[in-house]
């Protein structure tokens, strides 16, 4: 017998389901959540039903919001459930549900009710996971693409924007109007210095509009870095049948993730904060070391695994994890060209972060696909490899791995896997990625040019001589036989 989530079965829930301890009814707003993912139910919403489980914060509840038709979607399978997510832990030790309740309402996707819904002083903390893409960054410069349609449409009509940072800063404006303290923006993304990217957006499109706008709001308004980490999968039709088969409930929308989850957060909080420090959130002076570490060997490793995974025909991330080749190339790529170039954090072992990062891409309970990985890699590899490369260049240190996985994420926009099958690209810059994989792998000359996405790398000389003799190797020797060459080298 199964049970259709919402507030009416919280008192009934299985007894393999954790249900919330608190009274929802006693909680009132505090944060407004734009981009209401599964991510963000899986970590930063988790982290506040521990906080209200133990009898404080109350006042610190979630509002979800979105502007985009996936963002109306999410918000029309929580609606009929009371907002409610039953949150399954994919321990390989044996799975563990809960019901999370720490979000109670969510803004019709309309710019309008959100700036309204902003406005109300009860909220201190606006969070953002509008992924890594949705910060409108030039990808020449690094900076904000003031020339981007959608900025563009929103300074044409001020008083009607339709983008997020567009809402955001007409609702900072109506606050300091009414005398209300501004709102903290804390961006939840895997973004190196999110904190610093959201205020180069928002800033970037205040001066735009008004330049003592954007003066007052870099004087006033805080935006905390932060690291995030819980893997996520996507929730499908098999997630869904797992949660009525295994717990007896039928939910819309659940979330699967993995057992592990890490947030670290500078505190610079001027209007208050949840007490978060006491479920386990590390509050930091300086976050950089920290997001560095995790970008550099989690999310890189997600794209040094990806891509020859998806090439050798791979679809979960823990059967890649079992091929020797792929766990080899990862490890060796990491310890000799990554790690020795991150800056040391006191008390932090990056050989046993790595080791634990390795232990979670294996753990075939998370059931995470390598198609998942493997998209929007034009936004990741500026943010997850490219660095890491011109790092190593500028210390005239050698390259040879991390050559080796851009090329193989050349490889793959091809859009067909070595056995000729189909892959779907998957990314918001695939007309750019196909024709430049075709000129690299679709004929023997030398000459091609590289896409804007690398920057001064894509005219490097001594990083386009890696790139080529990669590429070589995976004409010649395919991709097994490139990651094979790869692991024979000896350490540089």
């Amino acid at each position: 017998m199964t049970q259709k989530l919402g507030n009416s079965v919280l008192a009934t829930l299985p007894d393999n389901v954790k249900a919330p301890t608190y009274h929802r009814a006693s909680l009132t707003p505090g944060i407004v959540h734009i981009g209401v993912g599964n991510f963000h139910r899986a970590h930063q919403a988790v982290y506040l039903n521990r906080l209200f489980e133990r009898g404080e914060g109350h006042d610190w509840a979630i509002v979800g919001a979105g502007l985009k038709p996936y963002d109306k979607a999410m918000r029309d399978r929580l609606a009929s459930q009371d907002w409610l997510t039953t949150v399954v832990e994919l321990d390989p030790q044996g799975l563990s549900a809960h019901v999370c309740g720490s979000m109670i309402d969510f803004i019709d996707a309309d710019p309008a009710a959100l700036i309204t819904r902003l406005c109300d002083p009860e909220i201190r903390i606006v969070s953002l996971t509008i992924t890594e893409g949705g910060y409108f960054i030039d990808p020449a410069t690094g900076g904000f693409d003031v020339s981007h349609p959608e900025i563009l449409a929103d300074l044409s009509q001020p008083d009607r924007p339709e983008t997020v940072f567009g809402v955001l800063v007409t609702a900072l404006l109506k606050r300091k109007e009414r005398g209300i303290a501004p709102f903290t923006v804390m961006s939840c993304d895997n973004l190196p210095e999110n904190g610093h990217i959201a205020q180069q957006t928002v800033v970037g499109f205040a001066k735009a509009f008004s330049p003592e706008t954007a003066d007052w709001i870099s004087e006033n308004v805080a935006f905390p870095n932060g690291m995030v980490d819980c893997i996520t999968p996507a929730t499908g039709e098999r997630e869904k049948t797992l949660v009525r088969e295994k717990f007896g409930l039928e939910d819309a929308a659940p979330v699967v993730c993995e057992p592990f989850r890490q947030w670290v957060l500078e505190d610079r909080f001027p209007s208050g904060r949840p007490a978060l420090e006491k479920v386990g959130v590390e509050f930091v002076e300086d976050v950089a070391p920290y997001e560095l570490m995790k970008l550099r060997i989690l999310n890189g490793g997600h794209s040094a695994i990806a891509y020859p995974a998806a090439l050798l025909g791979y679809y979960f991330v823990h059967d890649a994890m079992a091929d020797p080749l792929i766990r080899t190339f990862l490890k060796k790529l990491e310890e000799e060209e990554v790690l020795p170039i991150l800056p040391e954090i006191p008390g932090v072992s990056f050989q046993t972060y790595l080791e634990t990062v390795m232990e979670r891409f294996s753990n075939p309970a998370v059931g995470d696909t390598i198609p998942r990985i493997c998209l929007d890699g034009s936004n990741k590899h500026p943010k997850f490899i490219l660095p890491s490369i011109q790092e190593r260049l500028d210390k005239d240190l050698p390259i040879r791995g991390l050559a080796l996985e851009t090329a193989l994420w050349c490889r793959y926009g091809l859009c067909r896997n070595e056995a000729g099958d189909a892959i779907e690209l998957g990314d918001p810059n695939a007309e750019i990625l196909k024709p430049w994989a075709e000129s690299v792998f679709g004929s023997n000359k030398q000459a091609f040019s590289m896409p804007d996405l690398f920057g001064p790398l894509g005219s490097d000389p001594v990083y386009l001589n890696a790139f080529r003799e990669a590429v070589q190797a995976i004409k010649s020797l395919g991709v097994a036989g490139a990651l094979q060459a790869y692991i024979e080298t000896s350490p540089a």
